[in-house]
């Protein structure tokens, strides 16, 4: 059974920092690109960041970008998106995502979605 597994939500203050992890297990996932998606009470879901399989190329949300990182470790099996200066408008549910995409920005392209990690940031 493949299982994508978060860790790392929590609440902080803005300004401040958060380590999302997600674990994958059922398969090798090497050959998929992994990403994140978030979705805000209210909102529809929307794309974070994402990362392909090698790791060579990543894109980001425009709201995002120059605060958030992703990367994996394949050979753990593992993604990972570093968070810093969060803002209480980062505030969601963070969603890992894996799959053969032609784009990485494409909700629908994913395959398997992990159950979600909140994130919640004050003021």
């Amino acid at each position: 059974q493949v299982q994508l597994v978060e860790s790392g939500g929590g609440l902080v203050q803005a300004g401040g920092s958060l380590r999302l992890s997600c674990a994958a297990s059922g398969r090798t996932f090497s050959s998929y690109a992994m990403g994140w998606f978030r979705q805000a009470p209210g909102k529809e879901r929307e794309f974070v960041a994402a990362i392909t399989w090698s790791g060579s190329y990543t894109s980001y949300a425009d709201s995002v970008k120059g605060r958030f990182t992703i990367s994996r470790d394949n050979a753990k099996n593992t993604q990972y998106l570093q968070m810093n200066n969060l803002k209480p408008e980062d505030t969601a549910v963070y969603y890992c995502v894996a799959g053969v995409v032609t784009s990485t920005r494409d909700i629908d392209g994913y395959d398997y979605w992990g159950q979600g990690t909140q994130v919640t940031v004050s003021s």
